[in-house]
């Protein structure tokens, strides 16, 4: 099914259902990330200047600000993990325009699980806050909390469920082949699933997000390319293991640069 001009370039140029969902997806991703920058501008301003509701502290923030705030990092930084899955699914599914809606449906479950885990990331940045442990741009205030956040990722990097779920995210092929059904409820089942795994992936990379700032554009972007490639097989593997490794090292270093500095 496609939508076809009419008139001067009727015959020339038509737009189809395939590729309207495109154009949405990428719309929504792009979206996600100008929001994201236009938020960040005031969190980069110097001290005395008026800071936006996202810079206040964990205790004047409120939940819905923050699950605001964390609910576009995860459109803008998980959604591109997710499209070599979608493009499985989508030449599975066959060119029809149904199957567009069954594509829009996996994308609708994939993005409610990260829905969920942005609620969770954003009270425990609230409760985080409350403890003296974030600055106002959810940046961490203590030499033990970094490294504390760099050895649980560098550790979980080197799991069992770290390498289980990113199997399921690098052949997304043989998770379709082993659960397909047809129909847009099936399809958002298959969206929810692939979201918990992809979670499983992310999560502790995630949260590394309280190291530089939870608004940090540019670590924001670095972490969004390091996921995207630690996903794809044959290069992923190479990736994941290393950087556990260098995670782990680099806890070790800030652990003992605030020991050396302590005032015993």
């Amino acid at each position: 099914m496609s939508v076809k001009t009419e008139g001067l370039f009727a015959g020339r140029w038509s737009v189809s259902s395939r590729q309207v969902f495109w154009l949405g997806f990428y719309g929504i991703v792009l979206s996600a990330w100008i929001a994201l920058y236009a938020m960040a501008v005031p969190a980069a301003l110097p001290a005395g200047y008026d800071w936006s509701a996202l810079c206040l502290t964990a205790g004047e923030t409120t939940f819905r600000v923050l699950f605001g705030m964390w609910a576009l990092m995860s459109a803008a930084m998980m959604t591109p993990t997710f499209v070599p899955a979608v493009r499985v699914f989508g030449d599975l599914a066959g060119v029809r325009a149904s199957n567009s809606a069954s594509m829009a449906s996996l994308v609708a479950g994939y993005v409610g699980v990260w829905l969920a885990f942005s609620a969770m990331a954003a009270q425990a940045q609230a409760v985080l806050g409350g403890w003296g442990l974030l600055w106002p741009d959810g940046a961490s205030r203590q030499p033990w909390f970094t490294a504390a956040l760099l050895a649980l990722a560098g550790l979980y990097q080197l799991s069992l469920v770290k390498s289980a779920c990113l199997a399921k995210c690098r052949h997304p092929l043989v998770f379709f082949m082993q659960h397909w059904k047809p129909g847009n409820r099936a399809a958002f089942a298959m969206g929810l699933r692939l979201g918990a795994f992809c979670v499983g992936c992310c999560w502790a990379l995630m949260l590394l997000g309280f190291i530089g700032g939870t608004m940090n554009i540019l670590w924001m972007g670095m972490a969004t390319l390091f996921m995207i490639f630690e996903k794809l097989p044959g290069v992923g593997e190479r990736l994941t293991r290393p950087t556990g490794i260098i995670l782990l090292i680099s806890a070790v270093v800030v652990l003992s640069l605030a020991l050396s500095s302590w005032d015993w």
